[in-house]
């Protein structure tokens, strides 16, 4: 798999979880839009794991099933297991008016959990072999 394409869904899963953190400032808080952001930002994580593994995930949002995807290459997966599980509720009802209440104190677990995740040591070696590698291929593109 190219390391540039794996390296966009970590980048997007920053930008996802960055506009969340940002979205903080606002008065009130989107709080549904926030946990979203979360999720998906988790998930892009997730994915990027799967396709450096040279899976192509399914176009799924139910982040218990990538992360139980995710263990088949490494157990420790299985210590994110929960926070996967919490936030896949906000990957799809949060954008569409219904019952689903959401709180601060849910929006600001979520936002943990993303940063949990996005810090799971796994995926921050992963990012870092896949920076490294394309840095080290761009002093090879110059010299052809």
């Amino acid at each position: 798999m190219d390391n540039k394409y794996i390296l966009e869904w970590f980048v997007y899963g920053d930008r996802d979880l960055g506009v969340a953190e940002h979205s903080l400032s606002y008065h009130p808080q989107p709080y549904e839009i926030i946990c979203y952001l979360c999720q998906q930002s988790a998930e892009k994580y997730l994915k990027g794991f799967l396709f450096h593994n040279g899976v192509k995930p399914p176009k799924i949002h139910e982040l218990d099933i990538l992360c139980d995807m995710c263990v088949e290459f490494d157990d420790s997966f299985n210590d994110i297991y929960d926070q996967c599980e919490t936030l896949s509720q906000y990957g799809v009802q949060p954008r569409y008016p219904q019952e689903m209440l959401i709180e601060e104190h849910h929006m600001l677990k979520a936002l943990e959990y993303a940063m949990q995740i996005k810090n799971f040591s796994p995926l921050v070696v992963i990012r870092q072999e896949v920076e490294q590698t394309i840095n080290d291929d761009e002093p090879n593109k110059a010299s052809s």
